[in-house]
């Protein structure tokens, strides 16, 4: 096991490495010019190339890529090229634990939606109760994140009043303040996560009831939930649980969405304005971020599978 995590470990620092390093060159290479934004299109040749050279744009990309690089290397991922000059760092640290806040509860309520639902559904296999959990499942994959997010703000914040439609609140500020501002994007970012739990728990249960210790089970006149709690629901983990690895990508996705409509600046909202601003040094610090948060999630999930399944080991 300590032999394939090293493995693992030596493949993510790979990976991250290869994402960089292609957002390094693609930034580089769309239209756009940083320092004309950065002056406002209006400073002429002599003052955008003196930027250039402060910020070392002058250079071929090759020496812009190693010295780059080279800073890494060192946990230095330099610093934004707009206003104060904030180092990239600062600013990941600061925006990683709200867009963490915003996908951890997200899995939490969908969870919590999407296993109850899913049993349900398995046991009561195309019942009246069976075919609503399926149509409000397909609903939840449908409905965008952002249009969501703004239904709850209309619904729940202007109409009713009853939680904050926009902005963060650290847990400094008190556990309530933090949960309050989550609480409404996190559905929106957990409803399309919880549908797509719930029909996998769904197809897991019923290929898992058919078995045949499932029916030697029932035949020792265990009860029905003991056998669904305790003999059909471990089993039927194994595919739900690569599914959940793989749709933190969706979690993402929908946090970079979700944070723009409720004024949040996480990670998605940081790379987002990074981007249209072409702040180089801000995107490849994000996308390090991101990428890495992929590949600890993907991780996880293979150690998951030694801990569900006992039989499964990786040598």
């Amino acid at each position: 096991m300590a032999g394939y995590l090293l493995r693992r470990s030596i493949g993510a620092v790979i990976v991250m490495w290869a994402v960089a390093t292609l957002v390094f060159f693609m930034m580089r290479v769309v239209p756009g010019d940083p320092i004309a934004a950065m002056l406002f299109d209006v400073g002429d040749a002599a003052a955008i190339e003196a930027v250039k050279r402060k910020l070392g744009l002058d250079q071929p990309i090759w020496v812009q890529y190693l010295k780059w690089f080279g800073l890494v290397l060192q946990g230095d991922f330099g610093t934004s090229l707009y206003g104060s000059r904030i180092e990239v760092s600062r600013i990941v640290v600061e925006a990683l634990p709200r867009t963490l806040s915003l996908a951890g509860l997200s899995f939490i309520i969908a969870m919590v939606i999407a296993v109850p639902a899913g049993l349900i559904s398995a046991i009561r296999k195309h019942s009246g109760l069976d075919h609503t959990v399926t149509i409000i499942a397909f609903l939840g994959l449908s409905m965008p994140d952002f249009w969501l997010g703004i239904m709850l703000i209309i619904v729940f914040a202007a109409n009713l009043q009853w939680l904050p439609a926009i902005g963060y609140a650290p847990l400094s500020e008190g556990f309530w303040a933090w949960l309050s501002h989550l609480i409404l994007p996190s559905i929106a970012v957990g409803t399309a996560f919880a549908a797509i739990i719930a029909r996998m728990i769904r197809s897991a249960m019923l290929e898992v009831l058919k078995t045949d210790y499932i029916t030697v089970a029932r035949s020792k006149g265990l009860l029905n939930w003991r056998v669904i709690i305790v003999h059909a629901f471990p089993n039927a983990l194994i595919p739900v649980v690569t599914v959940m690895g793989i749709a933190v990508a969706l979690l993402m996705a929908g946090a970079v969405v979700v944070e723009n409509v409720f004024a949040i600046k996480g990670l998605g909202r940081v790379l987002i304005e990074s981007i249209l601003n072409r702040d180089y040094p801000v995107v490849q610090g994000a996308i390090l971020a991101v990428s890495a948060i992929f590949v600890f999630a993907n991780l996880l999930v293979d150690v998951l599978y030694t801990v569900i399944d006992p039989r499964i080991r990786y040598e």
